[in-house]
């Protein structure tokens, strides 16, 4: 399509956003596992973040870092929620220029975050593990809250020119995405123009996040089984390799689908359209309607927190 010296025909007004492709009819039935799962997700993450937020007891590295995850997994659905439902239950397909670029940054910077989240209980995992004893002097509460900021610092930062690349390219009437919402990868293949630029810093923020942060859980677990291998007793081993299993999982729920969309992505030209969209689907509501349920389940203290709560709202405590 023929590019003219305009604003207008260089950037669009609107992107029009896609549902499940084969599936257009039934978006109305489509909405109810959206509902769902978007329900699970909410009440599972604020259950989480309530619990931590009103136990003492839970005011501990690991129980923080848990909060941290829970927050950034409650703002990649809140980032995908409005266009989602809007498509499933309204059939509004169109969202404005602006509002995606908006979107495409609050969900991969919620995203980042939770990467480096992932990282950072990694850490406290082998701190707790490698020096028990000094466990709670090296992990004080102040150095807890600066990794926190840290970490939500450099998500805006990173992501803060991608919205600017993006206004700086030409479209020529290109607006169709292939996702409710949307995502960089996407948006990045709809311009006319060069976008080895926007590619470049694309590429350098994977790697600078998701690359670096997965590298280093790699070398934090081969500590931590470098240093359970150490220990003793089997029992002790089993105790230690114990406190590891819900991070362990959550980990999984979180790379094994991003690394699934990236490949779709990078090297799935000819793939067809519903495995991206259920790759991508999965990438952003696997983890945190996983993350809740495992951790619930597999730590002591946040399923005693849980039953507390329901007890004391049960009794009008």
């Amino acid at each position: 399509m023929k590019c003219f010296n305009s604003t207008l025909e260089f950037l669009p007004t609107t992107f029009v956003l896609a549902g499940i492709p084969g599936l257009e009819t039934e978006q109305v039935w489509i909405s109810i596992p959206f509902c769902l799962i978007y329900i699970i997700i909410f009440l599972g993450n604020g259950t989480i973040l309530h619990v931590i937020r009103t136990d003492p007891a839970l005011h501990q590295p690991m129980y923080l870092f848990l909060a941290m995850l829970a927050l950034a997994e409650v703002g990649v659905s809140a980032s995908t929620l409005p266009t989602v439902l809007g498509i499933f239950l309204f059939g509004t397909t169109e969202i404005s220029f602006e509002a995606c670029l908006f979107q495409m940054f609050s969900i991969h910077s919620f995203s980042i975050m939770e990467s480096a989240v992932l990282l950072a209980m990694s850490v406290d995992r082998f701190v707790a593990i490698y020096s028990p004893l000094h466990y709670t002097t090296i992990l004080t509460l102040p150095r807890i809250f600066s990794t926190g900021t840290v970490i939500g610092f450099k998500s805006v930062l990173l992501m803060a020119p991608l919205p600017m690349l993006l206004r700086r390219l030409p479209f020529c009437g290109h607006n169709v995405l292939a996702h409710s919402y949307c995502l960089h990868p996407n948006l990045i293949h709809l311009p006319c123009g060069d976008t080895s630029i926007n590619n470049i810093y694309g590429l350098f923020i994977v790697l600078s996040t998701f690359g670096l942060d997965s590298l280093l859980i790699v070398v934090s677990y081969g500590l931590i089984l470098h240093t359970v291998l150490g220990i003793a007793t089997g029992e002790g081993r089993k105790k230690a390799l114990g406190t590891c299993g819900s991070h362990i999982c959550a980990v999984l729920a979180y790379y094994v689908p991003m690394i699934g969309l990236s490949m779709v992505h990078r090297f799935g030209h000819h793939v067809s359209p519903l495995l991206q969209v259920m790759m991508a689907n999965a990438y952003l509501f696997f983890p945190p309607v996983v993350n809740p349920i495992v951790y619930s389940i597999k730590t002591k203290e946040i399923r005693h927190g849980i039953l507390r709560m329901l007890s004391e709202k049960r009794f009008g405590v």
